[in-house]
């Protein structure tokens, strides 16, 4: 539950407010590539996000790494819930899951979340609300 706590810690570094983000946002930092957030589910105690890079492949546009997470907000804790098994970028690899059991497949794609975060802070990236429209008189 440690690495859990940690990882919604984490994601506040990047993410001002859960509640106001819109379904799609983008964030742009010096010397890295656009970090890519998708709101999936939102729900009372909890919300449900894609994390991704984008890269390009040939011709193709692969996600990588491609990591749904579930934020518990009354228990102050993020779940990498799901995410690529096999990574394409290099520096990815070494999270690559292969045959195993369900916690040790967890605790992967938890480590990976956590020092993908730290790391996407470290660059600069930020997630802020949605504008919002200004009132107009008349």
């Amino acid at each position: 539950m440690h690495l859990y706590e940690s990882n919604f810690v984490r994601l506040h570094w990047i993410v001002d407010d859960f509640g106001s983000l819109p379904r799609e946002s983008r964030s742009r930092a010096a010397g890295d590539l656009p970090l890519h957030l998708t709101v999936l589910e939102r729900n009372p105690y909890t919300t449900t996000l894609r994390l991704t890079y984008l890269f390009e492949d040939n011709e193709n546009v692969v996600a990588d790494p491609d990591l749904t997470v579930r934020i518990y907000h009354d228990a102050g804790m993020a779940e990498a819930m799901g995410c690529r098994r096999l990574h394409i970028h290099r520096a990815l690899k070494a999270f690559d899951t292969g045959p195993g059991g369900e916690l040790s497949r967890r605790w992967v794609r938890n480590s990976m979340l956590n020092k993908w975060l730290e790391y996407c802070a470290d660059h600069g990236h930020r997630f802020r609300p949605a504008p919002v429209p200004a009132m107009r008189s008349g």
